[in-house]
């Protein structure tokens, strides 16, 4: 332990409740539970009030009248609620790329505090005992940051749009833990040791890769607006289009031989048929054999019930040729009896 540490070297840390990140950041800033949601809804009132007289607007108009932009019904509080509640501790909240905090910029491990910001939360980066730590309050305890790492976080955080506040200032010492209001409930002093040894379990418990999904969750998805979500669904549908397409091309090839050897085999059916149909035209000029319908499984099979038929058709040709005698003998006994019968 440190000598002449603050706090006798132990850390300040609040677990997020509801909404009250704002709550949870000015106090990880102090290190101690100085302020409750109801000193920052106080806080957050006077500066309505001195709004509503600048708009010269009844003290104590209607909500439908004035809206509120210092604390949400959901008890998110406004960049104004927290500096004038640091301000009671003559602290000053700048923006990190304003002119003043240039020194900041280039080298921020000289600095004590820095507040983040993104939508509806807010979050401390604290140097305790000339140790950095990230007291988000999603976390369940405060994440020791190096002083290399300490930059390139924080040009992360402002690359994916956080916005960010340097604070300077006269920082309390001490707070007295012994005291009744040494907890509010949700905070909680926890030696360097004590959080990293939390910090180790947590990730034991969750993957690392699950823990950076959760943290893009809880990070970058919040300023996705909703059209952006849709439109990378769609980029993922159309991807999984086109690999469905891909799949389809590579087996066409075999689908396109299967189709085009079908036409082959219809042709040589519907010859092994014809043949069939017909008998030969010099044994049959004046009768006709109808159509004989043939199942042929395979072309030798076929060929075989071709023979048959075409042995079969020759006692046929015989039976007409006995036919057609016959008919001439009748013709010729016809015209024997018109010679008689003609004077």
């Amino acid at each position: 332990m440190m000598e002449g540490a603050s706090n006798g070297g132990m850390l300040y840390h609040e677990v997020q409740e509801s909404k009250l990140c704002a709550v949870h950041c000015v106090n990880t800033v102090l290190q101690g539970p100085f302020f409750s949601e109801f000193d920052l809804a106080a806080l957050a009132s006077d500066l309505d009030c001195k709004e509503r007289q600048m708009m010269m607007l009844p003290a104590h108009s209607s909500a439908g009248d004035f809206l509120s932009h210092n604390v949400s019904l959901d008890g998110d509080f406004s960049i104004q609620v927290l500096q004038k509640a640091l301000e009671v501790w003559d602290l000053q909240v700048i923006p990190l790329d304003s002119p003043v905090a240039e020194p900041a910029q280039i080298d921020p491990e000289l600095e004590n505090a820095f507040i983040c910001h993104l939508q509806d939360h807010w979050f401390c980066i604290r140097k305790v005992n000339g140790e950095w730590y990230n007291f988000d309050s999603l976390y369940a305890a405060p994440q020791h940051l190096s002083k290399f790492y300490l930059a390139a976080y924080l040009d992360s955080l402002k690359g994916f749009g956080w916005s960010i506040f340097l604070v300077r200032g006269n920082f309390p010492k001490e707070f007295p833990i012994s005291s009744s209001e040494a907890s509010n409930g949700f905070g909680q002093w926890l030696s360097p040791e004590d959080a990293e040894r939390i910090t180790k379990s947590c990730n034991s418990v969750q993957a690392p890769q699950e823990r950076v999904n959760n943290e893009r969750q809880q990070r970058s998805n919040q300023f996705l607006s909703r059209e952006e979500a849709e439109m990378f669904s769609d980029m993922e549908d159309e991807d999984l289009k086109a690999a469905i397409a891909a799949s389809l091309m590579d087996s066409a090839p075999t689908v396109t031989n299967a189709e085009a050897s079908a036409p082959q085999n219809d042709n040589q059916r519907s010859k092994q048929v014809a043949t069939t149909e017909t008998t030969p035209s010099s044994s049959q000029p004046k009768e006709q054999v109808g159509p004989i319908e043939v199942i042929l499984p395979t072309s030798d099979e076929s060929n075989k019930h071709v023979e048959a038929i075409e042995a079969g058709s020759l006692p046929n040709d015989k039976n007409n040729q006995q036919v057609e005698s016959s008919l001439r003998g009748d013709n010729s006994q016809s015209q024997n009896q018109n010679k008689e019968n003609t004077p």
